[in-house]
């Protein structure tokens, strides 16, 4: 049997919005049998300073393995690869 696969996923979940990239790179990830540590960032101050310390310019961001894979359509390549 195989080890379990898991991810952490930062993705913006605002009071009057919820990112579709972050919705979309969780279900890739649930899809591909991946335990998700979905960490939400849920105001705009969290979203900003999670961005300033990551030097990324948009959410969500990806883990596999503590490595950054990056947004959706970075996740979504590197399930293909996987």
């Amino acid at each position: 049997m195989s080890e379990q696969r898991s991810a952490t996923l930062y993705r913006m979940v605002l009071p009057d919005h919820t990112c579709p990239f972050g919705v979309m790179a969780k279900q890739m990830l649930e899809a591909a049998s991946y335990s998700v540590d979905d960490r939400l960032l849920r105001s705009r101050e969290e979203v900003d300073a999670f961005k300033a310390e990551h030097g990324v310019a948009t959410t969500p961001l990806v883990f596999v393995d503590g490595e950054p894979i990056g947004g959706a359509d970075e996740l979504e390549a590197y399930l293909l690869r996987d």
